[in-house]
C-alpha cells in the first residue's frame, strides 16, 4: 500500500502514530518519561560540534563536512548526537537542572 502515492503518507503518518503511542504505554508502564523534540528540528543537518545549519544538504548525501569548523560528520550519526543533545535539553528544562 506504500508504493500507492495517495495512500502512502496516510500510512506512514499512521504507523508512526501507532509507534509513539506504544512508547508512551511503554515509558509509563516502566515509571519512564518520553521526551519528543521538534518534529522539524533540524537534527541531520545542524553540526554537532559548532551548530551550524547546512541547508543545501540533501538527502542523498550521507557524509558531509562542516563549512564553519571543519567537523566531518556520518549524517545519521551526526543527527543521533544532535536529538541526544535536544532531549536532554529539553529535560534539563523541564526539571530545571542538569540531568547529570
Amino acid at each position: 500500500m506504500i508504493k500507492n502515492h495517495h495512500l502512502a503518507q496516510a500510512i506512514s503518518d499512521a504507523s508512526w502514530g501507532n509507534f509513539t503511542r506504544m512508547l508512551e504505554y511503554k515509558s509509563k508502564w516502566y515509571g519512564r518519561d518520553l521526551i519528543k523534540i521538534d518534529r522539524y528540528y533540524p537534527s541531520s543537518k545542524s553540526c554537532s560540534v559548532c551548530h551550524l545549519i547546512n541547508n543545501d544538504l540533501k538527502l542523498s548525501n550521507r557524509e558531509w563536512t562542516c563549512s564553519e569548523c571543519g567537523e566531518e560528520h556520518d549524517r545519521d550519526i551526526n543527527a543521533a548526537k544532535n536529538i541526544l543533545v535536544q532531549g536532554l535539553n529539553i529535560m534539563e528544562n523541564r526539571l530545571g537542572t542538569s540531568p547529570n
